[in-house]
């Protein structure tokens, strides 16, 4: 499959302008290792709104659901460094949602992405997942896109973190998500007047309404990635003989 693990940790979130060179530096330099560090922390990466405004798309890929609740995780969230303490009030609008992956198809990470927040009508839940596995299958051989992911939150049962708390316990979290990453941003927004269009994903089971945003890709690291450096011998001086 082409996202890292089974399982996967998919937010989105709002920064204000004047929060956000910090903001990225925190986030690329503190926190993505802090995550990476973790169990079951494998790849994390961060798209920023295509159209520059406030809106962040967050992906952490998990070796399983179990991450989610590791002792060192929660140890994580209930105990924030001072920069992140100073900095999670200013994470407007969060969405966070802990999943499982469905289906996965093709580039996990690429110049650009295609959120969908979507749900099922009632006891379409089958159907639409039928349906979304079949464009899994398809979209990433299509011409500026390569790579298509269904997740599905199933949030574990745990008591708010300190994290949640400094940012006032407001968290909403999505049902269904459906990520298309691509090269070409037209392609991606092309989907949204076609295959996940809200009359084509009500005709395979969703409710309406879904919720499409775009991202272009900000950073990425997998574990392994946190900071460490490999130096290369120089070349060595030509030997021959003369």
């Amino acid at each position: 499959m082409a996202l890292l693990g089974d399982s996967a940790l998919a937010m989105w979130w709002d920064m204000a302008p004047d929060m956000r060179a910090e903001f990225e530096h925190w986030h690329s330099h503190e926190h993505f290792p802090e995550r990476l560090a973790l169990p079951g922390f494998l790849r994390a990466s961060r798209w920023s709104a295509a159209d520059d405004g406030e809106g962040f798309f967050i992906l952490y890929e998990l070796q399983d659901h179990g991450a989610l609740t590791s002792p060192e995780y929660l140890a994580s969230l209930n105990a924030p460094t001072p920069w992140s303490t100073k900095l999670m009030p200013h994470h407007r609008n969060m969405v966070r949602s802990q999943t499982r992956v469905l289906h996965s198809h093709g580039a996990g990470v690429a110049r650009h992405a295609m959120t969908v927040r979507l749900s099922p009508r009632d006891g379409e839940a089958e159907r639409l997942q039928a349906g979304l596995r079949a464009l899994i299958e398809e979209l990433p051989m299509q011409p500026g896109l390569g790579g298509a992911h269904l997740l599905k939150t199933d949030t574990p049962a745990i008591a708010a973190t300190t994290e949640q708390k400094i940012r006032g316990n407001r968290d909403r979290s999505a049902d269904w998500i459906f990520v298309v990453c691509g090269y070409e941003l037209a392609a991606l927004r092309a989907l949204r007047d076609g295959a996940l269009a809200d009359g084509a994903l009500g005709v395979l089971g969703a409710a309406p309404a879904a919720i499409a945003s775009w991202y272009g890709l900000s950073l990425s690291k997998t574990k392994g990635e946190n900071g460490a450096s490999r130096s290369h011998p120089p070349l060595a001086s030509d030997t021959r003989p003369r």
